[in-house]
């Protein structure tokens, strides 16, 4: 027995005895030392062995607890967005014109996206002491910055330096912006609305269905080719907006059009499901609903959101709160690469400004001021160990429009016979729009962003896919996510610079498409420096 045998010796000197062991090669069994007593080593031996046995046990099952508990918590949100709907009848009765109405205003499950009440991940992060001791050291740090600045400029100069020119400059002919986006938003708040009141009033009853579905087709398309594609791109290139008003326009525009398109789309089938020579007026969303959902934070249109039961003006008002040069030389190898590596600072607090005061503070703020409920405009891409799963949780607004009228759309115009075109697809689209919005708010042709896009954004997302875990794949992530930005900052930079210190009286078309930085030289910065 193993108590006896491993107990007698320690009384029996002179004798051999064997104790069951599962730490030995074949036999099972520890030969016992003349002297009675077990050997040391062999006991170490054991203890780490079974310690680190504990460990990974330990390991897989936190990882299999983790998964389990992620994957009830996302069917307990999808059970409860879906409870008024479908049990809400059951629950509270119905007159048939409201049933009709949840009729048509109930997503397929598992075919749309589910909104429902829930907090941004940030504002449940600062709730724990640890994270909000790590915020608070931030803002000191900001602070004291903002101090020290100040305290220099008094003690050179003699007074305080509260230059603005820069940021006067940036946000140049701010009235014109304004002109211009009132002109972009009333013009999507009324056209595409009205536009598909008039088809879906006639398309039930008519004879010519096809003519009025093209007629009022062609009208949304040349609609938003002109007033939201064409006008604002002119504004801004006829005046020569500076890069801040540029950018306001452009996003904007990106953005209305985005959300006239996602409301066509989600109406339109409504339409198309009725009964022939049966006119539906709850096919058409009220007025209303069309209004709120210009102003709310997300792109995927719903005729109702959850909402909050209040406004909370001080969280509003908190969110409101928070809100090197380079040297002109010869384009070279050794120029860039040092280029890079400084500017890899600047790209990392440019990114992490623009996730901080756009994704959490703007949004926030907004989804708070219209009791917009779900406030899920990203998760937590700072833990992605693949940049396949960073393009899903950066930034959740823009990949919902992505994922479902980009990829889901091609997969069904197709058949879901080509997913990986449908993916170089939704690469493309970004892209494409990042890189047109750059070009357009820069004033010149560099496609850095859309070379990044295409072709390393394409390869990482094949080869860190999700496959991929461990903390050693979050500091490759983190690495080459640093590089890209200093990449990003450094080569936009310098191609703004030789834009404006080697000017080209009558340029070529291919003098447009070629990046000046490649051909600006020290000798004609000199000239225009010092003149």
């Amino acid at each position: 027995m193993v108590n006896e045998g491993a107990g007698a010796p320690r009384s029996r000197r002179g004798s051999h005895k064997v104790v069951p062991s599962s730490d030995q090669d074949g036999t099972g069994e520890v030969p016992c030392p003349s002297n009675g007593t077990v050997e040391v080593k062999h006991i170490i031996s054991a203890k780490l062995q079974l310690k680190k046995k504990a460990e990974h046990l330990k390991a897989d099952l936190m990882r299999q607890f983790d998964t389990q508990v992620n994957e009830f918590m996302d069917s307990l949100i999808e059970e409860s967005a879906s409870l008024g709907s479908s049990h809400v009848s059951t629950v509270f009765p119905l007159s048939d014109k409201e049933k009709s109405k949840l009729r048509h205003t109930r997503p397929s499950q598992g075919q749309s996206k589910q909104f429902v009440i829930r907090r941004s991940l940030l504002d449940e992060l600062f709730e724990v002491n640890h994270i909000r001791t790590i915020y608070h050291m931030f803002i000191a740090l900001l602070i004291l910055f903002i101090f020290s600045t100040l305290v220099v400029d008094f003690i050179d100069e003699g007074r305080l330096v509260l230059e603005f020119d820069l940021l006067v400059y940036a946000f140049g002919q701010f009235p014109l912006v304004v002109v211009t986006w009132m002109c972009m938003f009333l013009s999507t708040l009324v056209v595409p609305y009205v536009l598909l009141s008039v088809w879906a009033g006639v398309y039930p009853t008519s004879n010519h269905r096809a003519l009025w579905t093209v007629l009022a087709g062609s009208l949304l398309l040349l609609y938003q080719g002109l007033c939201l594609g064409f006008l604002p791109t002119y504004v801004v290139l006829k005046n020569g907006l500076p890069p801040a008003s540029c950018f306001i326009l452009i996003l904007e525009q990106v953005r209305l059009i985005m959300k006239a398109h996602s409301f066509i789309r989600e109406n339109v089938p409504r339409v198309l499901s009725l009964e022939p020579n049966k006119a539906n007026s709850l096919a058409v969303p009220q007025f209303t609903q069309y209004i709120y959902f210009l102003f709310a934070p997300t792109l995927i249109y719903r005729d109702k959101y959850p909402r909050n039961p209040c406004i909370r003006w001080g969280y509003v008002a908190t969110k409101f709160s928070q809100f090197r040069s380079i040297s002109m030389q010869l384009f070279d190898l050794r120029a860039m690469v040092l280029c890079v590596f400084n500017s890899i600072l600047p790209g990392v607090l440019v990114l992490f400004l623009a996730f901080f005061a756009f994704l959490h503070c703007w949004l926030n703020a907004f989804a708070e001021m219209l009791r917009f409920g779900d406030r899920m405009f990203y998760k937590d891409w700072w833990n992605s160990t693949s940049f396949a799963n960073y393009y899903r949780t950066w930034n959740v607004v823009v990949h919902d429009w992505l994922y479902y009228y980009v990829y889901r759309d091609f997969l069904w115009m197709t058949q879901k016979r080509f997913r990986a075109a449908a993916m170089l697809v939704v690469f493309t689209v970004s892209a494409v729009v990042h890189e047109y919005v750059l070009a357009i708010c820069f004033g010149f042709f560099y496609p850095v962003m859309f070379c990044l896009f295409m072709c390393f954004g394409m390869v990482f997302n094949f080869v860190l896919n999700d496959r991929r875990k461990g903390p050693i794949w979050n500091v490759i992530m983190w690495t080459l996510l640093f590089l890209g930005q200093g990449v990003l900052i450094c080569l936009y930079s310098q191609e703004w610079y030789a834009q404006r210190f080697c000017p080209i009286q009558e340029p070529s078309f291919l003098d447009l498409l070629k990046p000046r930085s490649w051909t600006c030289t020290p000798q004609t910065n000199t000239a225009v420096d010092a003149h």
